[in-house]
């Protein structure tokens, strides 16, 4: 997928009245080095100011871009899945997402629709009324002991774990890609371990009476590497073409320790 059409650019970041127009800088920074574009401000306490488009450090266009508006339900319009961030445990329960699954699921939702991930004030965090307006919560999970998170420093976790979703998606979309052929069936896997097994007896690397667990590391070795129909095939032909080729008085026993 072309990265103007990553999912990135469907996630919403939204910090609700943030203090310091530092934070709101960094918060542009963080976003802009992982991919996210989309930066909504509610009732910020100093915004535009030269503060913030010094910490942006060149993200400066988002700040540029960003949505300002006087209530989170107008920065969260048009978002189809809503999570909000909280370092509190609340009386209130909500479905809590450490921020890899928040990440996971704010991707596959991004393909079909707009997402907000929101922030809550430096010094309090988001009221439980703001929180009825989200889906769900995610938590950074923190030291206990000192659970105190920089805004800057909470949207760079998020956005981080946004990006390695996102590069972990074009990763499996590239190997789909390249390896088109169907995976390998277990019928398939029975008969390549059978026809393994009795080439290794033929040629003598395998002592069929002293097997110890040689045929079982053998398969946990091709388990472990997936293999594809057109594998498993090559590999039988080579094991065909070892059996033809007997004869020539080479070979080894293995060790089957």
């Amino acid at each position: 997928m072309p990265a103007m059409m990553s999912p990135l650019t469907r996630i919403r970041v939204v910090l609700v009245e943030p203090t310091h127009p530092g934070n709101i800088g960094a918060a542009a920074r963080a976003m802009k080095t992982m991919g996210l574009r989309s930066l909504a401000l509610v009732r910020p306490h100093e915004f535009p100011c030269a503060t913030a488009t010094a910490m942006a450090a060149g993200a400066d266009d988002l700040l540029v871009r960003a949505q300002v508006t006087d209530s989170l339900q107008a920065a969260l319009g048009g978002c189809g899945w809503v999570i909000g961030t909280s370092a509190r445990t609340r009386t209130i329960p909500w479905p809590v997402h450490d921020p890899r699954e928040a990440a996971a699921r704010a991707l596959a939702m991004a393909e079909e629709a707009e997402i907000a991930v929101v922030f809550g004030r430096e010094h309090a965090g988001l009221t439980n009324d703001e929180l009825e307006l989200c889906q769900a919560v995610v938590q950074i999970p923190s030291d206990p002991h000192f659970s105190s998170l920089n805004l800057g420093a909470a949207v760079q976790v998020l956005a981080y774990e946004l990006r390695m979703q996102w590069l972990a998606r074009q990763q499996s979309a590239a190997v789909a890609t390249v390896n088109d052929a169907p995976p390998a069936t277990s019928d398939d896997m029975a008969r390549l371990y059978a026809h393994l097994e009795e080439t290794m007896i033929e040629t003598g690397f395998l002592d069929p009476a002293k097997p110890r667990r040689l045929m079982r590391r053998v398969r946990r070795l091709f388990n472990r590497a997936g293999l594809d129909r057109n594998e498993v095939n090559i590999i039988r032909g080579f094991l065909t073409a070892v059996r033809g080729k007997r004869g020539d008085g080479r070979g080894g026993t293995a060790d089957q320790t």
